[in-house]
């Protein structure tokens, strides 16, 4: 006997809640509103706001003579950095990182943490990169290192993805699970033969900044859980 069955419902194109895609939609902004400057005023952007080493020696500005300026001019290359993007390539490569591992983690974190966990992960990326480049003049840009640590906080968000698991409220994998440890593993050894061959760097202009991608990575397997407990139980959010 057959049976009339109603078509399934159409799946959305974007399966990402609206914090990552809104988070997207800003990197793309702020790389074209560089772009379409004049070269001048795109290359005060980049001296302005990505993340230069030497500006925290004060050795090297005073043998230079440049002013290290005001403690906000200073602080604020730690998060605008992430805003500013080498080229298309590189803004495309990290949107697509985002919308993959970034879903997962704002359905389980809500908005707010997703965005202050973000941050803090680029925060930190780039204070690990100033501890192992004091001095340098080569400037970091890109969100590659927050959102390193978004992929650590996704994988150790795996066991959520089981089919029995109620969502947003199974436990995270513990950051030395077997599982934990082998990605962690494959992540810091593409990093470093990345980062220290320039391997798929292309070129001088494009290093690979992989003591960033490591401090982030580190950032988010160390601190999601404590993230993981400020969130409102109940927060893990259905697809919209």
């Amino acid at each position: 006997m057959a049976f009339l069955q109603s078509a399934p419902p159409r799946q959305p194109i974007f399966r990402a809640p609206p914090v990552v895609l809104w988070l997207i939609a800003g990197l793309a902004l702020a790389h074209a509103a560089r772009v379409m400057a004049s070269p001048a005023a795109s290359l005060a952007v980049i001296s302005e706001y990505a993340f230069v080493p030497a500006r925290y020696s004060h050795a090297f500005m005073a043998a230079h003579m440049g002013q290290a300026g005001t403690l906000w001019d200073r602080a604020l290359p730690f998060v605008s950095y992430m805003a500013v993007h080498n080229d298309f390539t590189h803004l495309t490569v990290n949107c697509l990182w985002l919308l993959a591992f970034g879903p997962t983690v704002a359905r389980r974190f809500g908005a707010l943490l997703f965005m202050v966990f973000f941050i803090l992960c680029g925060v930190v990326g780039a204070a690990t990169h100033l501890a192992f480049n004091w001095g340098s003049t080569m400037p970091v840009v890109g969100a590659s290192g927050a959102i390193s640590g978004l992929m650590a906080a996704a994988v150790r968000m795996l066991p959520q993805a089981l089919p029995w698991a109620i969502p947003g409220e199974a436990p995270l994998a513990p950051i030395f699970s077997r599982p934990i440890l082998m990605f962690t593993a494959v992540w810091v050894a593409i990093n470093l033969l990345a980062g220290l061959t320039g391997l798929g760097s292309g070129g001088e202009g494009g290093l690979i900044a992989w003591q960033v991608h490591l401090g982030g990575f580190a950032t988010g397997l160390l601190l999601c859980g404590s993230f993981d407990r400020l969130r409102p139980r109940g927060q893990g959010m259905p697809l919209e």
